[in-house]
């Protein structure tokens, strides 16, 4: 079994060109701070808080010749390192990377466990250290998993990257608390449970249940009023004990559930050619001034129905929380609260309230297969299931008005 440390950073591939690493910046307040450049790829990684995003465009060589191909399917590109071509014909976010102490001996205990290891363990050195690393196929559509040992390694990032100049300076006076909060993977039909158990089987993680109503073997089940889903969610543990460091990110299975018309789970497989990360969430402290910013950006965001804020309870929910329902409603965030039971046996329970503020932007590429969220916690430990039905008609609309 894998034991991680941390989650490191997220890979996307994409085409030259393509907008993700101007929107990151330009609309999402990231910042560019190490890039490497090789004859087939560029690797560019951005920044926000302890948030990191690695993009890597794909290049039009100046030879003209294609990168080799090897027999796992995978480019055998020289120019990139961390990670692997998914040779994917669309845009995607397909590599998460953990950062291990002993990548030699859990990528062995893998492969025995019968993972599909895509690179075997590599080092990468430069003047500030040095970095061991090997890539492993997940169960999950085309998603690997970086497996990267950088205990003898100062440098700023990784070995091979260029640190782009002011860029670090620029990040420690942000002094951002942003982090990533948790990852959503669109996943076909009753394939949840297999999932479930390769993750359990190969990382340590655990279930974790999202709802008073979520079974262990049927997910969390939200439907009626044209709204079809399933979730269910595991984080990583240690005999019993989340170390995945105090930001703990958590995964979430997301399923639509049969017979239903086309939603948004079936539209990003369909586009998407199968399975992968539909979104990942990040967490910030104060999403009333980060959705403004971004908004005056240029970022786009769902917004949910009108109805949404004049629900039965919403208007209370929302000033129970000591939150501002016109701000709420102007930037089209919404807030879920959770009642948490407190006391034991010799006196009488109280019960207090935890909340959540959350909001999704529009889809980062052409095709519909990869969001952002953003979220605001107050002691919720959920993922606004209260406010699934909200969120699925934005994106319903937002469908079928493409």
């Amino acid at each position: 079994m894998a034991l991680l440390n941390r989650l490191c950073h997220i890979g996307f591939h994409v085409p030259e060109r393509q907008q993700l690493a101007s929107d990151l910046v330009c609309k999402f307040g990231f910042e560019l701070f190490a890039t490497r450049v090789g004859e087939w790829r560029r690797q560019l990684a951005f920044r926000r808080g302890g948030a990191i995003f690695v993009v890597n465009e794909k290049l039009q060589p100046v030879s003209g010749k294609a990168p080799p191909i090897s027999s796992s399917g995978h480019s055998m590109d020289g120019g990139m390192l961390y990670d692997v071509d998914p040779q994917h014909a669309v845009s995607t976010a397909s590599n998460i990377c953990f950062e291990v102490e002993d990548v030699p001996g859990i990528s062995q205990s893998l492969q025995e466990r019968g993972c599909h290891i895509l690179i075997s363990p590599t080092t990468v050195a430069d003047e500030d250290g040095s970095v061991t690393y090997s890539v492993v196929r997940s169960i999950v559509g085309n998603i690997s998993h970086t497996l990267l040992d950088r205990t003898q390694y100062c440098g700023p990032f990784l070995p091979g990257f260029h640190v782009v100049k002011n860029a670090l300076e620029k990040l420690q006076r942000a002094k951002e608390n942003t982090y990533f909060d948790h990852i959503t993977y669109a996943c076909p039909q009753g394939s949840s449970q297999a999932v479930l158990e390769w993750y359990k089987n190969c990382f340590g993680f655990q279930r974790f249940f999202v709802h008073s109503q979520d079974k262990a073997a049927e997910g969390y089940r939200i439907q009626g009023g044209g709204v079809g889903l399933q979730l269910s969610a595991m984080r990583h543990c240690r005999n019993g004990l989340t170390l995945l460091d105090q930001q703990d990110c958590k995964f979430v299975l997301a399923e639509s559930l049969p017979e239903q018309r086309n939603n948004q789970v079936d539209t990003f497989l369909k586009q998407h050619g199968g399975a992968g990360i539909q979104h990942v969430a990040l967490y910030t402290t104060d999403i009333v001034e980060t959705i403004a910013a971004m908004t005056k950006s240029g970022a786009s965001f769902f917004k949910p129905p009108v109805t949404y804020y004049s629900e039965k309870n919403k208007e209370q929910e929302i000033q129970q929380a000591g939150q501002d329902l016109q701000l709420l409603k102007d930037h089209g965030i919404l807030l879920d609260a959770e009642v948490v039971g407190e006391g034991d046996s010799n006196g009488p329970a109280h019960h207090r309230k935890q909340y959540l503020m959350q909001i999704f932007t529009k889809p980062l590429f052409t095709e519909e297969t990869f969001f952002l969220e953003f979220i605001e916690r107050h002691g919720a430990e959920g993922f606004g299931e209260g406010n699934v039905r909200a969120l699925w008609k934005a994106v319903q609309n937002h469908m079928d008005q493409q």
